[in-house]
């Protein structure tokens, strides 16, 4: 029987989950996340799901020219596989790679151009493009189609109840994401509390949604805004984690707290919108009376879970939005020199280890609407950025990891985009602001023309 169907008998066994994901540093992997919007060139709107020009046709055509593995839900196409990576459907039909575990990111960036460059392949074959972005530029929630899988259907009519912007973030949001290692509980901690504490500082570096629904937001990561009007109960900057006697219990005893989703059986999803894992593990679900829950039933719980950085088995960075090619890349290589190198972890620490749950929690609400200009004790967090974007440098140097093609580039090179946004002090967003302002002539369609794939 796979571990995966194993009943949970207790609590512990859940902690057992996270201890299983501890990993010797020589075992540690990358894994890239990151969406894209895909449009109908002819008209600027949302791919649908069907038909010549749609999310479907590009599945189909990545199947039949790249050699990708279709994944069905209700004999529809929902996904795709190929050589450990994955190719799935967000809410809206933005297009996801989930990257396979690498090396380095040298690999990831190889990955990430591969991938691209099959989808651009299909796109302009049936008249569509992709375009990276924090935000939908121009759409309006009623021209979005919603993708034919049943997690969905269940949580669009909860996330309406439970915050202000939860569909506008199923359906008008794009993000970059890294999924990283840790080899003991102690590693873990340190990490989840520098990632959670410079998380916005990755936003401001990252941020590239000024626009919405056609109009300039005041918002430099319009994304990032959206998050905090999306059911508090799940997501933010999760205080507890810098609380004494934070270890892998104390998560678990946050995520029995989270209200759950669904539970999956043959392959059909059950809504139990509201309702608390902690009944299922006692057997009083009321869905699924007197029965206990399975790990599979546990893992698909954490999915539901969407805080500023994410426990699994490893920790996900989630502060960033999506961008253009080049800063994919450099989303990895930032957390990589600093989470992968004791030296950069253990500096990075030493400077927010004593700011206070406000402090954080003021910065991360900052950061979304001043970027760069947002401050934290005083301190800009351009400078501040600045000075974790050496300690990244440094461990990434540090790691020493090169390029087979040219053995005289480590992974710093990946970093060039963000110190080129420091140096000019503007992000991603202002860029575009100042694009559409001055270039553009206010003509928010040229963004397709000139920030897609």
């Amino acid at each position: 029987m796979s571990k995966l169907n194993s009943i949970i008998e207790n609590k512990n066994q859940l902690i057992q989950y996270f201890e299983d994901g501890c990993k010797p540093k020589s075992s540690w992997k990358i894994g890239t996340e990151h969406e894209k919007f895909g449009f109908i060139k002819r008209n600027l709107k949302p791919l649908p799901y069907q038909g010549d020009c749609s999310v479907l046709s590009v599945l189909k055509g990545l199947i039949d020219t790249f050699g990708w593995k279709p994944i069905e839900e209700n004999k529809f196409i929902i996904g795709l596989n190929k050589d450990s990576a994955n190719i799935t459907l967000e809410p809206g039909g933005q297009l996801e790679l989930s990257g396979a575990l690498l090396d380095s990111v040298h690999e990831t960036c190889l990955e990430v151009a591969t991938h691209l460059a099959e989808v651009k392949t299909i796109a302009d074959r049936i008249g569509a493009g992709f375009i990276g972005l924090g935000s939908a530029p121009e759409w309006k929630h009623k021209e979005m189609p919603i993708m034919p899988k049943d997690r969905y259907k269940l949580m669009a009519p909860y996330m309406e109840k439970v915050g202000s912007s939860g569909t506008k973030m199923m359906f008008r949001t794009c993000t970059v994401q890294v999924n990283l290692d840790y080899d003991s509980e102690t590693d873990m901690i340190k990490k989840m509390r520098v990632g959670l504490a410079l998380q916005p500082i990755a936003t401001a570096l990252f941020a590239a949604s000024p626009f919405f629904e056609g109009k300039i937001t005041g918002f430099k990561s319009y994304r990032s805004r959206i998050w905090h009007d999306t059911d508090k109960s799940r997501t933010g900057m999760l205080p507890f984690v810098f609380d004494e006697g934070y270890g892998f219990e104390a998560w678990v005893n946050y995520a029995l707290k989270v209200p759950m989703y669904f539970v999956k059986r043959n392959n059909k999803y059950i809504n139990a919108m509201g309702l608390s894992f902690n009944d299922f593990l006692n057997g009083q679900l009321s869905v699924l009376p007197n029965e206990r829950p399975k790990l599979s039933d546990w893992v698909d719980h954490l999915t539901t879970i969407f805080p500023e950085v994410r426990l699994k088995q490893f920790i996900e960075m989630r502060g960033a939005d999506a961008g253009p090619w080049s800063r994919i890349c450099a989303l990895p290589a930032f957390w990589v020199g600093i989470i992968y190198d004791q030296q950069a972890l253990d500096t990075a620490w030493d400077i927010c280890k004593d700011w206070t749950d406000e402090e954080r929690f003021k910065l991360y609400k900052d950061v979304s609407k001043l970027g760069f200009d947002a401050t934290i004790r005083n301190k800009s967090v351009k400078k501040l950025a600045h000075e974790i974007l050496l300690l990244s440098d440094n461990g990434l140097k540090n790691r020493n990891k090169m390029n087979i093609h040219n053995t005289k580039e480590n992974e710093c090179e990946f970093l060039s985009p963000l110190f080129s946004s420091l140096e000019q002090g503007i992000s991603l967003a202002d860029e575009i602001l100042i694009r559409y302002n001055k270039d553009w002539s206010k003509d928010l369609k040229q963004i397709y023309k000139e920030y897609s794939y």
